[in-house]
């Protein structure tokens, strides 16, 4: 049996530690792509993550006897994010673990999951999401099980193995994140949704738009409205505040294409978005994490002159709540499809990310535009009380009323 030595994160050179851990845990995989090490260290940095004035975080290395780092951790808790979790069927505190990697062995990993699990317990907590984010749920989120290759931005990549990690340690699968992909060609689109989409436009008090970068605060508006009514009420997800929209888009700004980013207006008020963006692991690809001088020429290069960037991601697609069912989801996407046909849009793959199989409007939604079944992610969910009984995700709009379907989720 091996032996393994556990320290918190407590130095700079412990962070450096961290960071670089999984750059050598993935050295010679052709698919790893390092993220910023400055989007990383966002995430705990106590002036800069709002969530750190009703929360808490603390990161672990564990080394082996030759003095080796084989595996990493966060674990955090966020009071509000809990206490929508409490206000479930069956629910309870929960906190998150997630930043997770380690070599392949099941010792390792149970060393660092019960790290996380006695540091929550200590604070009060019943239980630990994990892999998450200590912020919002589109960034270093879930575990890949299904389509280990090329990683696109923000979706976290690893190993096969981690799924075993986590269910022999007696995590279950909370929540699966889906990711559909279609080639960005004409047509492909099922004929219902032209229809639809046909209907919305011939509506006068329905306007679609693409966003235009001089007017950024007033998109960040109209993006904070849309998102707080159809995301913010979701358990699990914080509504947003002006400033986080406002630094959002100012941050995107840079690389924005105006030809991703689609609004819907019902007599003037936003209803609705459809927002993508350029896959930036495309450009951060054998980076190392770092954006030093020469980098962001590199990045600045490779954003606006080369055409190596070909793959659209989804950001984020919403519809306020009065305005579902109306044609608006089929106009947003018939919106992109008029931006894909016209000169000089390079963009050649369509990759809808994060859609969660508690979402199945979403899911048709990606079904009708022609895209296929990508990729798999699972957000697992771990109960300190092994008596507790288990429950899924709630399935969002809709109506079930049989509590035994085990699909009920």
């Amino acid at each position: 049996m091996a032996q393994y030595s556990l320290s918190e994160v407590k130095t700079r050179r412990d962070i450096r530690q961290w960071l670089d851990f999984p750059a050598k845990l993935y050295k010679g995989d052709k698919y790893y792509v390092r993220p910023l090490d400055k989007e990383v260290e966002h995430v705990f940095d106590r002036k800069q993550n709002k969530l750190f004035r009703h929360g808490d975080a603390a990161r672990f290395l564990l080394k082996n006897e030759q003095g080796k780092i084989v595996g990493r951790i966060a674990v955090f808790y966020d009071e509000k994010t809990s206490a929508t979790y409490e206000k479930e069927e069956n629910g309870q505190r929960t906190g998150g673990c997630g930043f997770f990697d380690c070599i392949d062995d099941q010792e390792a990993a149970n060393i660092l999951f019960d790290t996380a699990k006695k540091w929550l317990e200590e604070r009060g907590f019943e239980a630990m999401d994990g892999p998450v984010n200590f912020g919002d749920r589109d960034y270093f989120w879930g575990c890949l099980v299904d389509g280990f290759t090329d990683p696109i931005y923000n979706m976290p990549y690893n190993y096969p193995y981690y799924s075993k990690l986590f269910e022999n340690y007696g995590f279950k699968d909370y929540f699966k994140q889906l990711t559909y992909r279609r080639e960005m060609t004409v047509g492909g689109f099922d004929p219902i949704l032209h229809e639809k989409a046909k209907r919305v436009y011939g509506n006068p008090d329905y306007t679609f738009e693409i966003i235009d970068k001089r007017q950024i605060d007033r998109y960040a508006d109209d993006f904070l409205t849309i998102y707080n009514k159809a995301w913010g009420v979701i358990p699990g997800t914080t509504k947003l505040s002006r400033q986080h929209a406002v630094n959002l888009l100012n941050q995107l700004k840079p690389v924005l294409d105006p030809r991703l980013m689609h609004f819907a207006y019902y007599k003037g008020e936003p209803v609705a978005f459809f927002l993508m963006m350029i896959d930036l692991n495309q450009i951060y690809k054998g980076l190392n994490g770092k954006d030093h001088f020469f980098n962001k020429l590199r990045i600045f290069w490779r954003a606006k002159v080369s055409r190596i960037c070909d793959r659209a991601i989804s950001l984020v697609f919403g519809v306020v709540p009065e305005h579902r069912s109306k044609g608006l989801e089929a106009g947003l996407i018939c919106s992109l499809e008029a931006q894909a046909v016209k000169r000089r849009f390079k963009y050649k793959d369509l990759q809808l990310n994060w859609i969660g199989d508690f979402n199945p409007p979403m899911l048709k939604i990606a079904e009708s535009a022609g895209a296929k079944l990508y990729k798999t992610h699972i957000t697992y969910r771990y109960l300190f009380d092994r008596n507790k009984p288990f429950t899924r995700a709630k399935l969002q709009g809709v109506r079930n009323k049989d509590k035994s379907n085990p699909n009920n989720t």
